[in-house]
C-alpha cells in the first residue's frame, strides 16, 4: 500500500514571542520493508536555524529556531510512503522466554528491547494499572496472546472520549476514569506490559480512515494516531497493537516514530520567551495511492 500524507500545523500567538525554538518530529523513521519515496518539511516563515538529527530512540527530530519575534508559524509535512502487506504468520513465544531475553540483553541500540522495559517520563509505574493488566494477561500461553488480550480489554472496558483528557493527563487518571483517547490507551497498555516484564514502546503515526459507505472521504479529517509496539522476542521482534481499534498493526498504520512514551515522539514541542496565549490547529490528510 502506498500513501500520500499531508499534515499542516498552525501556531498563532496573541502577541509576538521571542527566541522561539521548536523540535519537530514529523519526518518518518522508516521500518525495514517501508519505503519513503519522497518527503518535504516546510515552515512559514523560514527559520533562522534548522538542524536534523536521529535518536536516541526510533525518531527523526528537526530543530528550528527564530531570532525575530514570532506571531504565527505554519509547518507542513508531506511525504509518500510504501508499506508492505502486513499479513502475519507467527509462532507465539512464551512470556517467560521474552522476559528473560529482554532482561539479559546487552544491546542498547534504538530498537533493542532494553530501553523499553522500565518506567519513563510519562509512562510511570502504577500499581493499579499493573494489577489490572496482570489480571487481563494471566493464563495466556504466549506474549502475542497476552498483549492481544490486554489490547482487547482496553478497547472494551474504556470509552473513547475526545476532550476527556489532554496531552498532560497522567495515564493513572485516564485509567481510573476508564476513558480517553489513543494516547491515553497506549500509555495504559505500555505501563501494563512493562509491569509484566514485556518491553513496550509508544508509536506515533497515522491511520488510514475509511468513510462510511456512500460517503466521500473528508480532506483533512484524519489526525495523528498512537499505538503500542510490544517486543515479542528476537524472532518476532516488535509487533504493533492498536488498543483504540482492537487490532494488530498492519498496512493501514503509518508509523512516524517510536519512543518510550509520548514525550519522546511528540510532533512538536519547544520554548519561547513571552507570556502570550497560544492557539494550535492541525489538518491531516492520509490518501491511499492506487
Amino acid at each position: 500500500m502506498i500513501y500520500r500524507v499531508h499534515h499542516t500545523t498552525r501556531l498563532n500567538y496573541a502577541r509576538p514571542v521571542a527566541n522561539a525554538r521548536f523540535n519537530l518530529r514529523l519526518v518518518p523513521r522508516a521500518w525495514d520493508g517501508h519505503v519513503l519515496h519522497e518527503q518535504q518539511l516546510r515552515m512559514t516563515p523560514e527559520p533562522l536555524m534548522r538542524g536534523e538529527n536521529a535518536g536516541p530512540y526510533w525518531v527523526n527530530t528537526t530543530q528550528i529556531g527564530f531570532a525575530s519575534p514570532l506571531e504565527a508559524l505554519e509547518i507542513t509535512s508531506e511525504f509518500t510512503i510504501e508499506i508492505p502487506d502486513g499479513t502475519l504468520a507467527m509462532q507465539d513465544v512464551g512470556l517467560s522466554d521474552v522476559r528473560s531475553a529482554a532482561l539479559t540483553t546487552r544491546d542498547l541500540a534504538e530498537l533493542s528491547p532494553a530501553p523499553y522495559l522500565f518506567a519513563s517520563r510519562l509512562a510511570t509505574s502504577d500499581q493499579g494499572i499493573a494489577d489490572w493488566g496482570i489480571s487481563q494477561m494471566q493464563g495466556k500461553p504466549g506474549v502475542v496472546a497476552a498483549a492481544g488480550a490486554l489490547m482487547e480489554a482496553i478497547n472494551t472496558q474504556f470509552a473513547y472520549a475526545p476532550g476527556a483528557t489532554t496531552s498532560a493527563t497522567p495515564p493513572a487518571d485516564s485509567f481510573c476514569a476508564r476513558k480517553g483517547v489513543c494516547q491515553d490507551f497506549a500509555h495504559v497498555m505500555i505501563i501494563a506490559l512493562r509491569s509484566f516484564g514485556i518491553p513496550a514502546a509508544y508509536v506515533s503515526g497515522y491511520l488510514r480512515t475509511l468513510p462510511p459507505p456512500g460517503k466521500e472521504k473528508l480532506v483533512g479529517a484524519d489526525a495523528m494516531h498512537a499505538w503500542v509496539n510490544a517486543w515479542c522476542g528476537s524472532e518476532l521482534g516488535w509487533i504493533g497493537f492498536d488498543p483504540t481499534n482492537d487490532c494488530i498493526v498492519r498496512e493501514d498504520h503509518i508509523p512516524i516514530a517510536m519512543g518510550r512514551d509520548y514525550a519522546d515522539v511528540s510532533p512538536i514541542d519547544g520554548t519561547f520567551i513571552g507570556s502570550a496565549p497560544q492557539e494550535m490547529t492541525t489538518s491531516v490528510d492520509v490518501a491511499a495511492i492506487p
